[in-house]
């Protein structure tokens, strides 16, 4: 049941139109030649044309080794592929020839979010904060970061830090909401998208989770309007497809939950959420094996997963075998997904 909390896009390097026309002025020079490959590649990144936008990058590498903006926008190539090795080396070589290049450390930063390194992504921030320290994109990025660090007052001042510096942006009043909701203060996450949706009523990601939070309030008429508008606004986002297949399951809608899951793993094979809602499905089929072999997956792409070792647990549970039943339901307390009663319960 993932919600798409919304990153930051990777930097790309570039020049001014003014700079060009300097450069362009003095001739052929070294430097004008290094600014007219950043330049095209570039232009063929807005193509679409990643192989060829990073032969431009190359050939400025092959004038100066140690043109940061080159490996910086290498690295923001390989970011968008989902590559996110290749981009941290890239990235790394940027920030080697150019040590406090602002865009080269927010694009590493979200690389190592990407990669679940969160103290190093905080450790980029914190240089970030020491040449930059009063921009909205910074106190954004360690939004997402403490958010996924599930520690979420963090997260919360972070991005209430953010919306001061950009009071009009909806992307970050859908952060506040999405983390209010992880903290169960549903009225907060309300009021805050709607806030989003007052300044951009075609945002999908705060038709999302307002169809997550509708649903935790069994609400499911409501869930499926709103859920179903962010799918018409985004046609076949895996993300949203799989949290329609979610309150289907929810509903008793099994096979039909199942259609949207599939369609959402077919899409985005890594969204471990998707296999948390499947391995959901086998559980209400009472297919105990399946149920184990899919919820342990999820776990296995992300411990950042809503309920995923309560789920397990009932899995183990309906296996027979009630020892890892209680450690994962002993785990679902820790992590703040369920009630010491649950365990208790079961376990006692």
């Amino acid at each position: 049941m993932k919600i798409s909390v919304r990153h930051i896009c990777p930097r790309f390097s570039c020049i001014s139109a003014l700079l060009l026309l300097a450069l362009l002025a003095c001739g052929d020079s070294r430097e004008t030649r290094l600014q007219r490959f950043l330049l095209q590649g570039n232009d063929q990144v807005k193509k679409g044309n990643d192989a060829r936008a990073m032969a431009y990058y190359r050939a400025a590498l092959d004038l100066d080794s140690c043109f940061a903006h080159a490996w910086n926008n290498l690295g923001t190539v390989y970011y968008q592929q989902q590559n996110y090795e290749e981009a941290l080396a890239h990235y790394n070589h940027a920030i080697d020839c150019r040590e406090e290049y602002t865009e080269a450390l927010l694009n590493r930063a979200n690389t190592y979010y990407e990669l679940r390194q969160f103290y190093s992504a905080l450790k980029d921030l914190d240089k970030v904060s020491g040449i930059a320290p009063d921009t909205a994109v910074l106190h954004f990025s360690r939004g997402l970061v403490y958010a996924q660090m599930r520690e979420y007052s963090k997260a919360l001042a972070s991005f209430q830090n953010a919306l001061k510096k950009d009071p009009d942006n909806p992307e970050i009043l859908i952060n506040l909401g999405t983390v209010y909701y992880y903290e169960s203060e549903y009225d907060s996450a309300r009021l805050h998208l709607a806030e989003a949706l007052q300044l951009d009523s075609t945002e999908a990601n705060a038709y999302n989770t307002l169809a997550l939070l509708e649903a935790q309030d069994g609400n499911h008429p409501q869930a499926t309007e709103h859920i179903n508008k962010a799918l018409n606004l985004e046609p076949g986002d895996p993300y949203f497809l799989n949290n329609r297949g979610y309150i289907l399951l929810m509903q008793g809608e099994n096979e039909k939950a199942l259609e949207d899951i599939n369609e959402s793993i077919m899409r985005d094979p890594y969204n471990a959420w998707a296999y948390r809602n499947k391995g959901i499905y086998y559980l209400k089929k009472g297919d105990a094996p399946n149920a184990i072999r899919l919820l342990t997956q999820a776990l296995e792409m992300s411990d950042f997963i809503e309920k995923g070792h309560y789920y397990l647990g009932e899995a183990y549970l309906l296996s027979g075998d009630k020892q890892k039943a209680c450690e994962q339901f002993r785990q679902a307390v820790r992590q703040k997904e369920v009630s010491e009663e649950i365990w208790e319960r079961h376990c006692r």
